[in-house]
């Protein structure tokens, strides 16, 4: 038993396969275009430097014999391959001008001011002006003594209370006046 098939599906079958052949031919060449231009740019004892991983519409390559990574895709001109940049190199960077700079401020301190020789570590004791001398004990009972002011500490708040009692006064009479005037 055979069975015919029609034209439109026979034709339909052949551009299909057509059409896949094509982007396989087209894969193929692109990928030894690629491939011979690798091998024409590497000498043969460096076949195998780069190793090669598709991510999206991308290529990450890493080069195993330094370590740099380059992101490559295929612009309207062709391949083109960009340097990712290395934050550990910039970090290891950055870590070695601080510690440089730390050594030139170390040596500058130095320079300026001489050691002291001795143990340094130990804190000084500290002496608190505020507080308040302990009370005196007499004769074995607890009794506490207040300091009465002096001479010229009595002197100084009479002369105090007698200025500030005489602006009182003045201020009491010119508010009188000030009503007085206006009734």
């Amino acid at each position: 038993m055979s069975t015919a098939t029609s034209p439109s599906k026979f034709s339909t079958a052949i551009a299909a396969g057509a059409v896949i052949l094509g982007l396989a031919g087209f894969l193929a060449s692109s990928l030894a275009g690629i491939g011979a231009a690798g091998a024409q740019a590497m000498p043969d004892s460096e076949k195998g430097r780069y190793s090669m991983s598709t991510v999206g519409n991308n290529v990450i390559r890493l080069d195993t014999r330094t370590g740099a990574v380059s992101t490559c895709n295929n612009s309207g001109a062709g391949w083109a391959c960009y340097a990712v940049p290395d934050e550990r190199a910039a970090l290891d960077a950055e870590i070695g001008r601080l510690q440089a700079d730390n050594e030139r401020l170390k040596a500058e301190l130095a320079a300026r001011e001489p050691t002291v020789a001795g143990k340094i570590d130990d804190t000084l004791p500290k002496a608190d002006s505020l507080k308040k001398p302990h009370p005196k004990v007499a004769e074995g009972e607890r009794k506490i003594e207040i300091p009465l002011p002096s001479d010229r500490d009595m002197d100084r708040m009479m002369s105090f209370l007698e200025r500030a009692w005489k602006r009182l006064i003045e201020m009491a009479n010119r508010v009188q006046k000030d009503v007085s005037g206006r009734i």
